[in-house]
């Protein structure tokens, strides 16, 4: 219990640098510099108004200087990394595959967050993640032998690359030549591509964490998850466009905790 009570202070934490991601990656800023401030009236927060949960509870959601409503985006965040990390701690324990799924994590809930917002994924958090993903899970092919090695974790994340891009891209350009060009319909909202490229580097980058197989469950689950959210967003705005790294994260989160089970349950051996 304590050990949970720690993991979710330090994902409390983690999730209160995220924040500064989020806010922070889409317009090309320092993550790291300068400290953080009010986007209103550009004071620095001092330490004891940056402390997750409490400082927001304790301010009653305002800056304490200029009195600028804080999104509640900050709290949520902070809650739901440090939620997951809990959750990750719960399944994999203290041991590699926690610190591994961690660092996909983290990636996801910045991607969830900036495609809200601005419709973008950044590469930092695509392209890096991927990269970091494929050099992590290949570690996991060395043994306590250092002369040992296998080649299998590799090759099981290079797949997952392969195929979390190339799926939804191909899906993306076959949607696009079939609406376009045969049928001949208009720009969505002045786009002719339904599938943006940040949300192909984002699946391969789930691709690298989870393999090849938990991908393809990830790239099926996405559209159950958000054609709720499009038919609403059609009826309410008139908008056929949603962000759909969200979806992405979430069905790559239900594939990480209970994809093998469910594709047991729908592929018995």
């Amino acid at each position: 219990m304590i050990a949970k009570i720690i993991v979710f202070i330090f994902g409390a934490i983690v999730g209160s640098f995220l924040n500064v991601c989020i806010h922070r990656m889409p317009k090309g800023e320092s993550v790291v510099w300068p400290r953080s401030h009010c986007p209103k009236c550009k004071k620095r927060i001092p330490g004891y108004d940056n402390i997750p949960f409490l400082s927001f509870i304790l301010l009653g959601g305002k800056c304490r200087f200029c009195k600028e409503k804080i999104s509640w985006r900050y709290p949520l965040v902070e809650l739901l990394t440090a939620s997951l990390m809990v959750a990750l701690f719960h399944r994999f324990g203290l041991g590699y595959s926690f610190f591994l799924y961690m660092v996909m994590v983290w990636g996801l809930i910045i991607a969830t967050f900036v495609d809200i917002d601005h419709r973008i994924i950044p590469d930092e958090v695509s392209v890096g993640g991927l990269i970091i993903g494929f050099i992590m899970v290949s570690i996991k092919g060395f043994t306590l032998n250092p002369l040992s090695f296998t080649f299998i974790p590799m090759i099981r994340s290079l797949l997952g690359i392969i195929v979390g891009g190339a799926t939804i891209y191909l899906t993306g350009t076959l949607f696009d030549l079939i609406y376009f060009k045969l049928l001949k319909r208009p720009p969505i909202n002045g786009e002719t591509e339904s599938m943006g490229g940040g949300d192909v580097k984002l699946l391969a980058m789930i691709g690298a964490f989870l393999g090849w197989k938990l991908t393809l469950f990830t790239f099926f689950l996405a559209p159950y998850l958000g054609i709720v959210l499009g038919v609403i967003n059609l009826a309410t705005k008139k908008d056929h466009t949603i962000p759909y790294g969200p979806f992405l994260s979430i069905g790559a989160l239900v594939a990480l905790f209970w994809g093998h089970r469910i594709i047991q349950l729908i592929l018995p051996a």
